[in-house]
């Protein structure tokens, strides 16, 4: 997958928070001979910027090569795992391969390290508030083994926060030394503020976030869990789409796929199934009317080849409601409104105005596509993703997510990646790339 970066090297601090001194040797590396074949250093580092361009401009500079801590199991542990307790939550909205990610970190802390007091907190935050009345689900090697087909999460989510406070009683209540995150930006601002609370009271917890958002816009993360499968799933949506309009005369396909700051789903599944002619993203501003117009160009498309296929992300063409309108969702997200609908209408409607007749059929996956199971990529992905995190808490990391960047999976400070995102660069190669394929141009008019 293309990785769209923007990234000012000199800002970056790459330091992992640790608990204390790891001494404790790790029963993963039980083998003498897995010890060179598997152990991780901290030494052992990936480099943020690998261009040699960017190499050679902070080697003129005299600054040093930001880079990432490699993940993987480290020889030493810090946490004795016949005492440690741990916790694990999913948080916000529903993704392919939540389960694929409990599973692995169940399994990785039962079998691996011989963890025997593992917690699943039921529906989100709410779960550690004891007014919400949720049960803790304990979580073995039994409970996970058969979760992989299954959609959702069986822990539950929730959106909204929840006080620190109250989180923490729980944590210290349950005597848990380490959490495992689950979620998105919101999750991974939260977990931030909770590792910040936890270091403030001077207690030995280990705060671990592993990123998921479909969208695949968190920051400093070049893939996210979930967004395999998601494009996946779109690619049918399109296909649909396409054999729906070319069945009928002047006939237009519509589908409104999820991405709510970022297009990356609707950028990558239109190059994945090459049937689209209009792409309309969050980071790319379009007029709808005008001689450059996406109606006029749609028109014109109409007249010369008698169909069309357009693909719009949720997030896309909000400049076009009233901005005062606008409320807030219990995440403190802006609720957007429904681009897919509002084109839908104004299609037809400025076709009507012009006497021409048009099937256009309308198709959301963006539900659907949320609650369905890992395809295989993603679940090997969800593997990596969720066993890493279990050897980065096992070893006294804290307040870092487990990432992928340059090919490796890496620990990332949440401070580089919490309250930002990741968008389609309008000049990198994906977008340019969507533009050769859809031939559809800037669409605005000046």
């Amino acid at each position: 997958m293309i990785e769209e970066r923007v990234v000012s090297m000199e800002a970056i601090d790459t330091a992992i928070p640790i608990l204390g001194e790891a001494k404790i040797p790790s029963p993963v590396l039980k083998d003498p001979a897995a010890v060179t074949q598997y152990a991780v250093s901290d030494d052992d580092r990936v480099l943020v910027d690998v261009t040699p361009s960017g190499m050679e401009r902070l080697c003129r500079e005299g600054l040093p090569f930001p880079s990432f801590e490699m993940a993987g199991p480290r020889r030493k542990i810090y946490f004795d795992p016949s005492k440690l307790r741990c916790a694990l939550v999913t948080c916000g909205g529903l993704c392919p391969g939540l389960n694929d990610i409990i599973r692995s970190v169940v399994l990785e802390l039962y079998h691996g390290y011989g963890v025997r007091h593992i917690y699943g907190i039921k529906y989100g935050l709410q779960g550690f508030v004891p007014k919400y009345g949720h049960d803790i689900m304990d979580l073995t090697g039994g409970t996970v083994t058969n979760i992989l087909d299954m959609g959702g999460s069986i822990l539950g989510s929730s959106r909204g926060p929840q006080a620190i406070e109250d989180i923490l009683d729980t944590l210290e209540r349950l005597s848990i030394g380490l959490l495992f995150m689950v979620g998105g930006d919101g999750t991974l601002k939260a977990a931030s503020l909770i590792a910040d609370a936890i270091l403030a009271k001077k207690l030995k917890i280990g705060v671990i976030g592993i990123p998921k958002t479909i969208d695949n816009d968190i920051h400093m993360v070049s893939r996210s869990f979930g967004f395999d499968t998601a494009v996946d799933v779109a690619t049918q949506a399109i296909r649909s789409a396409h054999n729906e309009a070319v069945a009928y005369p002047n006939g237009i396909g519509l589908i409104k796929l999820m991405g709510r700051y970022s297009g990356f789903i609707a950028a990558t599944a239109t190059l994945a199934q090459q049937d689209v002619n209009f792409v309309l993203i969050p980071e790319i501003a379009v007029d709808l009317e005008g001689p450059k117009g996406f109606l006029t160009r749609l028109e014109e498309r109409l007249a010369l080849r008698g169909h069309a296929v357009v693909v719009v992300a949720e997030g896309a063409g909000q400049e076009f409601f009233d901005a005062r309108a606008r409320e807030m969702d219990a995440s403190g997200n802006v609720k957007l409104n429904d681009i897919g609908l509002f084109l839908r209408d104004r299609t037809k409607a400025y076709f009507h105005d012009r006497g021409i007749e048009i099937n256009l059929k309308y198709i959301d996956p963006s539900y659907m596509i949320r609650s369905l199971p890992a395809n295989a990529n993603d679940s090997v992905f969800c593997g990596f993703l969720g066993r890493d995190a279990v050897h980065a808490g096992m070893a006294g990391k804290t307040k870092m997510l487990v990432g992928h960047w340059n090919n490796h999976f890496v620990h990332v400070p949440m401070a580089l990646s919490a309250g930002k995102r990741k968008q389609v660069n309008p000049q990198g190669k994906l977008w340019s790339t969507v533009l050769e394929a859809t031939g559809q141009g800037s669409l605005k008019n000046a």
